[in-house]
């Protein structure tokens, strides 16, 4: 089978062989992956990473133990847990400790045509949503995180700083929640997109100080940290979204000073984010930048690396 290969900051085709699915393992075959900014900055070297990216994407089932999975089109959790520490037993799989993560930590990632994952992490894509939109459930299952983790009101005013792929699905997500969210970004195009989704906008320059009690951090930089604790209010919170290789370097006794509340937030469940897209509320249509066969996966990442370019796909099947 053909795989991509990320390896001292080059991406490359390799052809390995078929992996051999484990009990309790469902062997996929994909039909569709998105290329994020965690995968960007694996190319870059971020976890020293070497070898198959890849962790947002459709796939069919080949092969499972449940037969009732075969031929089906699924999205699965990237987290591949032990299932019987003290996390897992509270079902927060996503810190076990001796967790490997699909095409990020120890487990080859989605971006080949074929690949493996456990049963228990995969979820049957609704026959309304489209395959190629089923990529972008993992993402959003990350952005719903942010009101599992943090008790927003509804109709409070929202700061979600970064109009890349994730700011827009935070302020998406955010929105529905019932929340005036204003999106600040540096992309005429990105901030036009989410105009049309009935959301305000600003430009990154433009910032205000200490204006929100919720600042969403989405920016996938290391100074968009610095500049999400400038926004937020005295005892407000920054829930912090961004992965990047670059070392963060900041000032802290503003955090100290104004008891600032940062929260980390990864990866959330699939079930809201699923319900979301299923119902309409939730649009990714207009967020799919271009598509590229597995076949030109270099040329894929170096579209995916360009400036103002939201999600690039991978597709590797017929899409339907």
């Amino acid at each position: 089978m053909l795989a991509v290969h990320l390896e001292n900051r080059r991406v490359t085709l390799k052809r390995k062989p078929r992996p051999r699915r484990r009990e309790g393992f469902a062997l996929l075959r994909l039909l569709a992956g998105g290329i994020c900014n965690t995968d960007l900055e694996l190319l870059r070297g971020y976890y020293g990473f070497r070898g198959t990216p890849g962790h947002e994407f459709t796939a069919e089932v080949v092969e499972a133990d449940n037969r009732a999975l075969i031929g089906q089109r699924v999205v699965g959790e990237i987290n591949l847990a032990c299932g019987r520490c003290d996390w897992c037993r509270r079902d927060l799989g996503r810190h076990c400790p001796s967790r490997t993560v699909l095409g990020i930590v120890r487990h080859p990632g989605a971006f080949s045509e074929f690949f493996t994952l456990p049963e228990r992490n995969l979820h049957i894509l609704p026959p309304e949503i489209p395959t190629e939109h089923g990529v972008f459930v993992e993402p959003l299952a990350a952005a719903c995180e942010i009101l599992e983790q943090v008790a927003i009101p509804r109709s409070a005013r929202v700061a979600v700083l970064g109009d890349g792929k994730l700011g827009l699905l935070a302020a998406q997500v955010l929105q529905v929640h019932g929340a005036e969210v204003h999106l600040y970004g540096r992309h005429p195009q990105k901030l036009a997109l989410a105009r049309g989704l009935g959301i305000e906008t600003h430009r990154t320059e433009r910032r205000p100080r200490a204006a929100y009690d919720w600042v969403v951090e989405a920016t996938g930089a290391p100074e968009g940290l610095v500049q999400a604790v400038t926004m937020v209010r005295p005892r407000g919170a920054v829930v912090l979204k961004s992965t990047t290789h670059r070392a963060v370097r900041m000032d802290t006794a503003p955090v100290v000073v104004n008891e600032v509340t940062l929260v980390g937030s990864r990866c959330g469940r699939f079930q809201p984010a699923l319900e979301l897209l299923r119902s309409g509320a939730v649009r990714v249509d207009r967020m799919i930048a271009d598509r590229f066969p597995l076949t030109r996966a270099r040329q894929a990442f170096a579209r995916a690396a360009a400036p103002g370019v939201l999600k690039v796909l991978l597709i590797a099947g017929e899409a339907r």
